[in-house]
């Protein structure tokens, strides 16, 4: 009986205690919503709210050390959940943005007369998902963890009933979605057929000396597909296209916490399938992803650079496009990798650059959301005087824009960009390198341009304008909505504090890129 190998393993529950509480407590209010009546539901919000906190908490009895479970019981160093500190810092970001984003929500599921319970247990259960991924070390439970994170974010953009933008972008979003999963599924069948293992670290190992030619055609085909699959979800081009009508169609907040969160969860996914799954076809992916990381930021910072001030939804369009250009910034790192001798070096710029775009990002969609309350079409032209009018939530979103366009005070995002810049020089990705730094100038544009509408006084014709939309009237002078809601102060605060820290101190951030994350 001595030689039997045990089938029951020990769980540590320390180590899953994030992602599990998130999950716990989207049941909590699912049930709860059962029994509130209408007018406690409010209640809810407070309850996800302080869930989120509680879970990125439960992040700091995991510092200083690797945990795993779910492992092999002939291999115990091979595990399917693994808490090391590429773990902890993409939880952090994952589980920080998703409350950044609950605080935003309270005040839009009630002007937007949205069902709260359905509304937070969808959330949280994307939540819990995207905090499982990047602790997955095997390919199914990557699958599992990016579809929990995924489906719910569907239900979400389309949760405006009767709103034809709403219901157009969750069913765009929904079904390219579901064709890259399909795609992503099959090269994860291939990878599995040609190597007869899930877990990264023996896919890795197989994948070095597959004897039969066929067998090597095989693996090449599923590491080109399950590539597609999460270049898709980290919004590169050419599988952007679902990007702008998915963000102005879903609430502010939802859009927010995709262009954060959504893509934490594809680029952690991508960065553990190449770096730790396919290191030995890094001659395929490197070169792949360099050109996918030109052609991505090309593509954002062109058509960001084409949007229409006055035209309706231009500021979410514009962030919308941003996003996309940044998706490619943070495509350089992980290109740089499969030329790297130090890839964990690289991988460090990625997430150093992705701490810092998470912050500053739903920051200045919290402006945008605050904004929304009384300019429902949210124009870039809408944000004309409002320094005249709310002084510092103008100040916080033009540091927030001059963050993201890499300018001073916002020295955290100048740094980053030379962080990811240095990444490419060192790797030998010249032309890369050149490519971006264009990018950067063009960007350059249309961030100053939106800082300058600030402070400019507000526009003489929007009265008429004003009078040509009157449906929009009633609800731009109702007196509830012309002060800031304590969340939404509370999450503008929070990111302009996080902001301005990072900025003073950017070694914070910064220290990841030089240290060996996985």
């Amino acid at each position: 009986m001595s030689s039997i190998t045990p089938l029951v393993q020990s769980v540590d529950w320390v180590a899953l205690a994030p992602p599990t509480l998130t999950a716990a407590v989207a049941l909590v209010v699912l049930v709860a919503d059962l029994f509130l009546p209408a007018a406690r539901k409010p209640l809810l919000g407070w309850i996800a709210t302080a869930g989120l906190a509680v879970s990125a908490l439960l992040l700091l009895p995991l510092l200083g050390g690797d945990r795993g479970t779910f492992c092999l019981p002939e291999h115990p160093d091979v595990c399917s959940y693994v808490a090391d500190p590429f773990t902890l810092v993409i939880q952090f970001l994952v589980l920080g943005g998703a409350l950044l984003t609950a605080l935003l929500s309270i005040d839009t599921i009630k002007d937007q007369e949205l069902p709260a319970g359905e509304y937070w247990f969808l959330l949280l259960s994307s939540a819990a998902g995207a905090a499982l991924l990047p602790a997955s070390r095997d390919l199914a439970t990557l699958v599992i963890a990016l579809e929990v994170a995924s489906l719910p974010a569907f239900a979400l953009v389309g949760l405006r009933r009767g709103d034809r933008l709403s219901s157009e972008a969750a069913l765009k979003f929904f079904l390219s979605s579901v064709a890259a999963t399909a795609v992503m599924l099959l090269g994860v069948s291939f990878l599995y057929a040609a190597t007869g293992s899930l877990h990264l670290s023996r896919v890795a190992d197989a994948l070095t000396g597959l004897p039969d030619p066929r067998l090597a055609t095989l693996a090449s085909a599923g590491v080109a597909l399950t590539l597609v699959g999460f270049a898709f979800k980290t919004a590169a081009a050419p599988f952007h296209f679902w990007v702008p009508d998915t963000y102005v169609g879903a609430p502010l907040p939802i859009a927010g916490y995709l262009s954060v969160v959504g893509k934490a969860v594809g680029f952690s996914g991508l960065i553990l399938v190449t770096v730790q799954g396919f290191p030995s076809y890094a001659d395929v992916w490197g070169p792949a992803l360099a050109v996918l990381a030109a052609l991505t930021m090309t593509v954002g910072n062109v058509a960001a650079l084409r949007q229409d001030p006055r035209r309706a939804h231009s500021a979410v369009r514009l962030l919308a496009w941003s996003s996309v250009g940044q998706a490619g910034y943070l495509l350089v790192p992980i290109a740089a990798a499969g030329y790297s001798q130090d890839p964990a070096h690289a991988i460090g710029s990625t997430v150093a650059y992705a701490l810092m775009y998470a912050a500053v990002n739903l920051g200045a969609f919290a402006v945008a959301a605050l904004v929304a309350r009384t300019h429902p079409a949210n124009r870039i032209t809408d944000y004309r005087g409002l320094y005249h009018q709310r002084p510092v939530v103008a100040l916080a979103l033009g540091f927030f824009l001059l963050c993201l366009a890499g300018l001073p005070p916002g020295i955290i995002g100048l740094f980053a960009k030379v962080t990811v810049f240095s990444v490419a020089v060192d790797a030998g990705l010249a032309w890369l390198a050149v490519i971006m730094a264009v990018n950067v100038v063009i960007a350059l544009y249309y961030y100053l341009q939106w800082t300058t509408v600030l402070f400019r006084g507000a526009e003489p014709a929007e009265a008429p304008e004003t009078a040509a939309a009157p449906e929009a009237a009633p609800a731009e002078q109702q007196p509830p909505r012309t002060g800031i809601p304590a969340p939404l102060a509370t999450a503008i605060a929070l990111a302009t504090v996080l902001g301005i820290v990072l900025s003073g101190a950017p070694q914070l951030v910064l220290r990841f890129a030089s240290g060996a994350l996985l």
